[in-house]
């Protein structure tokens, strides 16, 4: 008998970024050149627009859940990840794993700037913003400061992810109903990993301010509200 695996559902959620304070996503050393700043945002190339790679979204989600639910690889190397814990089912695990989970569920869309700022952007409305930061010498009070380009707090983008569930138990008809049960309560690690997003930061510079978002008018595959969970709650329950 061939094995079975299938995609047997998909679950999405889509939305709306809202920048809160200045957000930074850095773009290529090609870039900087060409901009004539030091630490310039990635922008389409098509339009200029600025824009947020789904990759930043995804790895924030991950690293932020990974610490979460005390999943931490071994030297914090992302490529040693255990692939047998539920965040590497979701987000994914090096191609080189033996014994992989599967194919990563979790897909999240590059976020581009919604309809309404872009038609501001055409307009010449400004939406970024050069901050400067200093780093001071302890010793001769020398500053050394350094431009830094960011999305303007306000700023809204698009926002899209898809999930997808998966029976990946082989011939067996019982452990593949498993396997797409699995699936499905592991969507919860996706809501709580969106919650971590919005308490932490998103791109560079957290520390410093940059990078609070907030996740608006989410809404799931049939157009129901979609309710991020408390991720302050200390009775959380461990993941893996």
């Amino acid at each position: 008998m061939a094995n079975n695996y299938r995609m047997v559902g998909l679950r999405k959620i889509s939305g709306k970024i809202r920048v809160v304070t200045g957000l930074r996503v850095g773009a290529s050393q090609d870039t900087m050149e060409i901009s004539g700043l030091d630490n310039p945002i990635i922008r389409n190339p098509a339009d200029g627009m600025p824009y947020i790679p789904g990759s930043s979204i995804k790895g924030r989600m991950r690293a932020l859940a990974e610490w979460y639910y005390g999943e931490i690889p071994p030297g914090g190397d992302p490529t040693q990840a255990n692939a047998h814990t539920r965040t590497a089912r979701v987000f994914g695990v090096s191609a080189s794993k033996e014994q992989s989970p599967g194919p990563t569920r979790l897909i999240v869309r590059d976020a581009f700037l919604n309809d309404s700022w872009k038609e501001r952007f055409r307009k010449g409305e400004p939406i970024t913003e050069v901050k400067h930061e200093n780093s001071i010498n302890r010793l001769t009070a020398m500053a050394n400061p350094r431009p830094m380009e960011r999305v303007l707090p306000g700023v809204e983008f698009d926002f899209e992810l898809v999930y997808r569930i998966l029976e990946m138990g082989g011939e067996d008809e019982q452990s593949n109903a498993a396997s797409a049960a699995a699936d499905k309560d592991d969507f919860d690690i996706v809501l709580t990993a969106l919650a971590l997003v919005e308490a932490d930061a998103l791109g560079g510079a957290g520390s410093r301010g940059c990078g609070q978002v907030k996740f608006l008018d989410l809404r799931d595959e049939s157009g129901n509200p979609v309710e991020l969970p408390n991720i302050t709650d200390s009775t959380k329950a461990a993941a893996g």
